[in-house]
């Protein structure tokens, strides 16, 4: 099982048992159309992501960075990266010495001189693109500091990169996203950028389609609509459940008639409206 799986399976059965405890569950729920379900697994739907923003929750939705440019946040997370704290470089943005180091980092993770298959590498290496237009104000004036192999495009790619919200950089670091595909993903603003790296982690969506979904939906085009058009379904996920939620699951969906997938939904936003609270 990976790291991933494992994950969903702790955190997915957790709340629904919360749930189930708390008495989370529609005495009816309208049905959906073409939902799937599967012997131990279900797969909840958009539903939720719709409804939470609905009812004006948008804050609960992180969709860029909140910690300062260039701190090591996930990058001296030991649980992450297996590195302190004091180990990993920070870049800041406003000490000379500091900007100076970022713009050797640059210039060499321009060439990929090192590290080229080190995700925390690849980290590093955005961080310090980041640090670096912050200090020095502009892409392109980030870009010549950072000398003439260095591209504006490289730099603007790697920053957003950094830009990223924590939730997903975790799963940069982790190996789990493709740092190249983060690049496209960050091409993407709003909660689409969200949806489309949970997509990348339950489909195992290769660079090229990452790329192509961003440029469909920087062309204006919705991200349920883009995924859609390749045979992806926005809002399908697989989890494996404890023997015991799985058995309470199954028997109220049976009995209220829906599918676990429309129970695990509701049961799963009163859990995430207690938390907003």
């Amino acid at each position: 099982m990976s790291k991933t799986d494992a994950a969903a399976q702790r955190s997915g059965s957790t709340c629904l048992k919360n749930a189930i405890h708390k008495g989370h569950f529609p005495q009816r729920v309208q049905r959906f159309n073409n939902r799937h379900t599967d012997a131990n697994r279900f797969w909840c739907l958009p539903t939720l992501i719709k409804t939470m923003t609905d009812d004006g929750s948008r804050e609960f939705f992180k969709t860029g960075r909140e910690s300062p440019v260039g701190e090591p946040v996930i990058r001296g997370d030991p649980s992450v990266t297996g590195q302190d704290r004091d180990e990993a470089v920070q870049f800041d943005p406003d000490n000379p010495e500091s900007l100076e180091l970022a713009a050797q980092t640059v210039a060499a993770f321009a060439q990929n001189t090192a590290g080229a298959d080190d995700n925390v590498f690849m980290l590093r290496g955005a961080a310090a693109c980041a640090a670096l237009v912050r200090g020095e104000g502009s892409y392109k004036a980030a870009a010549g500091r950072a000398g003439d192999d260095v591209t504006v495009s490289f730099i603007r790619k790697w920053s957003r990169v950094h830009d990223l919200p924590q939730s997903i950089r975790r799963h940069v670091a982790r190996g789990e996203i493709a740092p190249t595909a983060a690049k496209h993903i960050a091409r993407v603003s709003g909660t689409a950028r969200l949806h489309l790296a949970w997509v990348v982690l339950d489909h195992d969506l290769t660079v090229r389609e990452v790329r192509s979904i961003a440029s469909d939906i920087n062309d204006g085009m919705d991200i349920e609509q883009a995924l859609a058009s390749r045979s992806i379904r926005l809002g399908e996920i697989t989890l494996t459940l404890g023997r015991d939620v799985y058995g309470e699951l199954r028997r109220r969906a049976s009995i209220e008639d829906v599918e676990p997938g429309e129970i695990a939904t509701e049961a799963l936003l009163a859990q995430f409206r207690e938390d907003w609270e």
